[in-house]
């Protein structure tokens, strides 16, 4: 096995174990048929995770299921309508809450929507009564008022009203007052997407601290929040990659990094949500630079991170180690987001691996060029 086959299957074991330890977030959704709950979910969580056939069934009675799409789980109901068959949703989902909260936080439900259609411009009182219900089970709930048309910024009126009664029943929910969301824009109406942003603010707000690693890892729409949770993993690991440089590396053997590089990598990959079969084929690109790299066949890539004369002698100091592993994550973090956003689509959507690497080793020179710039600023700070 070539060094690198053997740097891909550890990229792929490290992706394993980073999405291990990010787990599952997973979502119950409820409310009348009709609601565009496929449609929210497509929206917030991607495309191939709204339910299009039947689940897993997660109780005896077969009302409740279970999708899984990578650190994404969905909980909804088949056959029972709210209103008519609470009770037995209610009953069914306490013992199937009862039963998860003796597994593990990844196998256990985190917060529940419950979604109300705007142009139904009413709520009954069997929903408000639904709503108690989960609250009583324990489960944090956020209330969407979905398909809200907007004209220049503005709600319209009765969606604004029917928030404003709900509002005024004193439920359980997020911040008192429903969500106002169109999840999907609609040219022939000038209805345009909105509320996403705020949806999604108001289910980190409730999810457990456990379980947020999955909620950034699985949701589509934040890239703020993927970048940011990338920049920890990045410090993380540049100041790993310092640690083992902190006796200059000769570049010959500059490789001992790669393992750090690989598994930091592979943690950026499962932040930004990339499933594992994608994973796999961004490995070729992760590990061909990665290992190319720690062979020193980049040594003057390497010069441009903390300045001129940090290689000294042949060898790669701590700073420069850190320096290289930092502009190599936020390289990998800036393809990655590229990618969650459907970049390097190539034939029959597999990925254009050359396009990928192409982009790959630009973001890298630049980041290595801004952080050597940076460290001369500091330096002269």
């Amino acid at each position: 096995m070539s060094t690198e086959e053997e740097s891909q299957r550890d990229f792929l074991e490290k992706y394993q174990e980073e999405a291990e330890k990010i787990g599952r977030f997973n979502l119950a959704i409820f409310g009348k048929t009709g609601t565009g709950k496929s449609t929210l979910i497509n929206a917030v969580f991607g495309e191939e995770v709204a339910p299009t056939g039947i689940g897993e069934p997660v109780t005896q009675s077969n009302h409740l299921y279970l999708h899984r799409a990578g650190f994404f789980g969905l909980i909804d109901t088949r056959g029972l309508e709210i209103g008519t068959g609470t009770d037995q949703i209610i009953a069914e989902l306490g013992r199937y809450l009862a039963d998860m909260r003796t597994k593990p936080l990844a196998e256990q439900v985190h917060v529940a929507w419950y979604c109300v259609r705007a142009s139904d411009r009413r709520f009954e009182d069997t929903e408000a009564e639904f709503v108690r219900r989960l609250h009583s089970l324990d489960l944090p709930v956020v209330l969407v008022l979905t398909q809200v048309a907007s004209r220049d910024g503005q709600f319209h009126e009765d969606a604004l009203a029917l928030a404003d009664h709900i509002a005024s029943l004193d439920l359980p929910i997020d911040g008192g007052r429903p969500i106002m969301v169109m999840a999907k824009s609609d040219e022939f109406t000038s209805q345009v997407e909105h509320g996403l942003g705020e949806l999604l603010d108001a289910t980190f707000r409730v999810a457990p601290e456990g379980a947020q690693a999955a909620l950034i890892a699985s949701q589509q729409i934040d890239l703020a929040r993927k970048w940011k949770s990338a920049q920890v993993a990045i410090g993380v690991a540049s100041s790993g990659a310092g640690l083992i440089g902190a006796t200059p590396i000769p570049i010959a053997d500059a490789a001992l990094i790669v393992p750090t590089q690989l598994a930091l990598m592979a943690r950026i990959s499962a932040i930004y949500g990339i499933p594992k079969e994608t994973a796999g084929m961004s490995a070729i690109v992760a590990t061909s630079v990665a290992t190319a790299a720690g062979r020193g066949a980049v040594t003057g890539l390497l010069k441009l991170i903390p300045g001129a004369g940090s290689i000294i002698g042949g060898a790669i100091s701590a700073t420069t180690a850190a320096a290289f592993t930092a502009a190599m994550g936020y390289a990998w973090a800036t393809v990655c987001g590229q990618i969650s956003q459907g970049k390097f689509a190539g034939v029959n959507g597999a990925l254009d691996a050359k396009a990928m690497k192409k982009v790959f080793e630009s973001e890298l020179l630049a980041w290595a060029k801004k952080l050597g710039k940076k460290k001369k600023a500091d330096a002269s700070g």
